[in-house]
């Protein structure tokens, strides 16, 4: 029988348990997909933790990469032998062989391995839609991205300076700094040693940024509405240091008619035809060299809660995958 992760219930990475699991024939409208390579994502977290509730017993992970082994009726875009990959739910990714709705797979190009696959496209779908829809970067912007040398960091700077933006980062380290730097980030700030909301400030010359995308959360996010610009835009897209209490909402006025927005990707990707556009031009990006895909960590799947530990800790850096 195939394996799998599962939890029972919510908690530390010890809940998590490697599993026998069925796997029934595909439904209509789904494809039944062997997976070669599953991503590691801070949302896997929360799930585990119970921060964004699941009904239990639960699998866990959101994107995986792997061969299409048999398709439900009503499937008529992919076929057994298929390379594919998604990102989003329903939750399950950390398994050997799963079903999945058909119409959230991804043709995967020939020119991308398994790896990149599963290492990129949530990481990498979250990077387009921030950069490309959320709020769109032009040549000649300054952004501040937190959390710049993990994964969707180091994909956010190589690709907001391909765009032609300047790009500032916060790390823990100088080692992360130095990661940061060589993948576009222009200004590394070590939060553990500087005030980054002042950094910012010195570097735009008192100016502020347009747009600061801040997936630390609690941590960081009034220090983050000082580094904006009048009219700019603060991107909120997680909480890794917990959720930001509530406050007054006339505080985005005092500080300059600030726009705020908490997107996800499973909004941005909801219409198959969004999903397959941003998919596109990320793999275009990747493909091209403009965006390097960095698998920096690699677990077998059954040590699922090693790998949680390591990401909690913050001792993991670009992407990590899971092998079955």
């Amino acid at each position: 029988m195939p394996q799998a992760i599962r939890f029972h219930q919510t908690g530390g990475p010890e809940v998590l348990q490697w599993e026998s699991i069925e796997v029934p024939p595909p439904a209509a409208g789904e494809a039944q997909v062997r997976h070669h390579a599953v991503g590691l994502n801070y949302i896997d977290t929360y799930h585990r933790t119970g921060l964004y509730p699941v009904p239990l017993p639960s699998g866990i992970g959101l994107e995986g990469a792997g061969v299409v082994e048999a398709v439900g009726e009503g499937v008529s875009d992919l076929a057994p032998g298929d390379r594919v990959a998604y990102a989003g739910g329903p939750l399950g990714a950390y398994a050997q062989l799963r079903n999945m709705p058909a119409d959230r797979l991804v043709k995967l190009p020939e020119a991308l391995s398994f790896e990149q696959g599963a290492a990129m496209m949530l990481q990498g779908l979250t990077a387009q839609y921030l950069l490309r829809r959320t709020y769109r970067v032009q040549p000649g912007d300054t952004i501040l991205i937190h959390a710049a040398a993990g994964g969707v960091g180091l994909i956010v700077c190589q690709w907001a300076k391909a765009l032609g933006a300047t790009v500032i980062g916060t790390v823990g380290s100088d080692e992360k700094a130095a990661l940061a730097r060589a993948h576009g980030c222009d200004h590394p700030i070590v939060y553990t040693r500087e005030k980054f909301a002042e950094r910012v400030r010195e570097i735009t010359g008192g100016a502020g940024v347009p747009v600061v995308y801040d997936s630390i959360g609690a941590d960081t996010f009034m220090d983050s509405l000082s580094c904006l610009r009048p009219l700019g835009t603060m991107v909120l897209f997680g909480a890794a240091s917990g959720p930001v209490p509530p406050f007054d909402i006339g505080l985005l006025a005092k500080m300059g008619s600030l726009f705020l927005t908490r997107p996800t990707l499973f909004t941005y990707t909801a219409r198959r035809e969004d999903l397959l556009a941003m998919a596109g031009e990320l793999f275009d990006a990747v493909i091209s060299g403009k965006v390097k895909i960095e698998v920096n960590q690699r677990y077998p799947l059954a040590d699922a809660a090693q790998a949680h530990r390591d990401l909690e800790a913050r001792r993991t850096t670009g992407s990590t995958i899971l092998l079955p």
